[in-house]
């Protein structure tokens, strides 16, 4: 992603982080190419045994996060973690293997782009208006109207105290909607560029400065969740409360381990109060325990992944933070998932892992106090990407289906998906938008460009997926802690249980499509997309409690 980098830059780093720790592997230690891990400590262990255990194995830590029993490490013995695997005091090793430039690209959240010649001859037909909004493009928001959220707002539009953390590929503060509700001091990067996927790096060592985003995904998700109520641009959900970066996503899309658990544990300590997940830790869409399809190591490593992300939602949890994740993109019944075959994404090529669904887990959304949201259309239909199922399902909410409304004319239009905020200079490297800022002909009906009088510009476009669900949640869930939290140290906070409780409660029951076996042939999908609808208007599958209701959520009394 248009990045500059110099080895010097990571040998500096290095260096740098070997002289803080002073943990030294043995003199013995078989030389090889040296490599980073991710350590998970077992249970009860203190951080001084895992330390002395790490070096043992011949690893030297360059940091920990105590709180969860994690730490980076680097080694330069090709047996490191099978060694640290076989210590008792440790539970796993997952590794950071390079395998050369791979961007990790969503075909569903990029579907419009890929059918963009179709989309751009058919965007010249209607568009329904929803009357006049705030916001300029708020018109084009079906999302808040479905959710009741313009509505909500003139009761609750947020409350500056209450803060959500975006855990994701960054922040563009840049963007006149975001950066007056963007929190700079509370904001931190977890997730240092890796050259070999995410490019060049732009600063030295590799961090870049928070309030940029050079992935896009995360700017997209802020804006639904706070996009600023100004006169310009568009709004968000909550549109007074307050944007925390977290960046624990790769440029390029990757989410691991490490960043991840680490921006949780700060998001606990520094006590936001909502956290947005639309991810899944890489590089298994399923953590196995001890899948017989795995290696030995790479089951070592899975218990490890598992084992952390359960411990830093929970230490979140503990903190006061409402987690809201994406059920995500695969169009399967979490309950009986289908055979893995995308894993692993990274460091190595991926091969058919069947999944037992009571030893696997999909992480963060089916981890512990995590609230799951499927993907709904502007009609209100399961988009027919979304996952779905009894067991992990909590709402559902706009998320955007580019194939809603079959035979009429709405059908395969941009309009069906999600607008929201954008990095410009990720727009111009997709090649939407010119080096002059200005958008590329034939865009137009999908990038949309708002300038103020003193020339500062936003930019907007679409996207689907369990992704722009989920900041709907998370958008509702400010709202919730805005009207009925209590006042703490320097803010609001409030029970996430009760949270979950309220958001539950007052979500539209919607029932099963009738027949329950929902086809998406007419849309073009296969019959692998073909999904059933279990349970009843109170719960089921493929709607949980229902669609995300904000103006009741803060109307209705706890």
């Amino acid at each position: 992603m248009s990045k500059r980098f110099t080895a010097g830059a990571v040998a500096t780093a290095t260096a740098l982080a070997l002289t803080v720790t002073g943990v030294m592997g043995p003199a013995n230690a078989e030389p090889t190419t040296t490599r980073e891990f991710t350590v998970v400590s077992e249970s009860g262990v203190t951080a001084e045994a895992a330390i002395a255990a790490i070096a043992a194995a011949g690893g030297t830590v360059l940091s920990r996060t105590d709180e969860v029993g994690l730490f980076l490490v680097v080694s330069d013995r090709a047996d490191f973690a099978s060694r640290a695997t076989a210590n008792a005091a440790l539970l796993g090793a997952a590794e950071k293997k390079a395998i050369g430039s791979k961007p990790k690209l969503d075909r569903v959240e990029q579907e419009h782009l890929l059918a963009q010649a179709q989309a751009t001859a058919r965007a010249k037909g209607p568009v329904a208006k929803r009357g006049k909004k705030m916001d300029p493009l708020d018109d084009k928001l079906w999302g808040l109207d479905m959710i009741r959220a313009d509505k909500a707002r003139k009761v609750e539009p947020g409350d500056r105290r209450v803060t959500v953390g975006v855990l994701d590929t960054g922040l563009d503060a840049s963007n006149p909607d975001l950066g007056p509700n963007f929190s700079r001091s509370l904001s931190r990067n977890f997730a240092r560029d890796i050259p070999e996927i995410d490019g060049e790096c732009e600063v030295v060592g590799c961090l870049d400065p928070v309030g940029t985003d050079d992935g896009g995904h995360g700017t997209h998700v802020a804006g639904t969740i706070g996009a600023a109520a100004n006169g310009f641009g568009l709004s968000g959900v909550a549109p007074n409360v307050t944007l925390v970066e977290l960046k624990g996503g790769q440029d390029s899309g990757y989410f691991f381990l490490d960043p991840v658990v680490n921006a949780l544990v700060h998001a606990g300590n520094v006590g936001l109060d909502v956290v947005n997940m639309s991810f899944y830790v890489d590089p298994w869409l399923y953590n196995c325990t001890a899948n017989p399809a795995d290696s030995a190591q790479s089951q070592a490593e899975q218990r490890a992944v598992i084992e952390a992300m359960k411990r830093a939602l929970s230490f979140a949890h503990r903190k006061g933070v409402t987690l809201v994740g994406s059920l995500g993109n695969n169009h399967e019944d979490m309950a009986a998932p289908r055979i893995d075959t995308s894993s692993p994404d990274y460091g190595g090529d991926p091969y058919p892992r069947p999944i037992d669904n009571a030893t696997c887990w999909d992480l963060p959304v089916e981890g512990p106090h995590v609230i799951g949201v499927s993907s709904v259309g502007p009609s209100g239909k399961k988009a027919d990407y979304s996952n779905y199922g009894t067991e992990q399902i909590s709402v559902a909410a706009p998320g955007g289906w580019f194939r809603d409304g079959f035979g009429t004319d709405t059908y395969r239009l941009d309009s069906n998906m999600i607008l929201s905020t954008y990095p410009k200079h990720v727009l111009q490297e997709e090649g939407s938008v010119d080096e002059n800022g200005n958008i590329v002909a034939g865009f137009e009906e999908s990038v949309f460009k708002q300038c103020k009088a003193n020339g500062d510009c936003g930019y907007y476009t679409y996207i689907q997926g369990t992704s722009m669900a989920s900041p709907h949640v998370s958008g509702v869930a400010a709202l919730i802690v805005s009207k009925y939290g209590t006042k703490t140290r320097g803010g609001l906070g409030m029970d996430p249980t009760k949270v979950e409780r309220q958001l539950y409660r007052t979500a539209a029951e919607h029932a099963c499509p009738e027949p329950r076996l929902q086809t998406y042939t007419n849309e073009g999908r296969d019959a692998e997309f073909d999904a059933y609808c279990t349970g009843n208007s109170a719960f089921n599958g493929f709607y949980g409690y229902g669609i995300i209701d904000a103006y009741a959520a803060v109307t209705t009394r706890m």
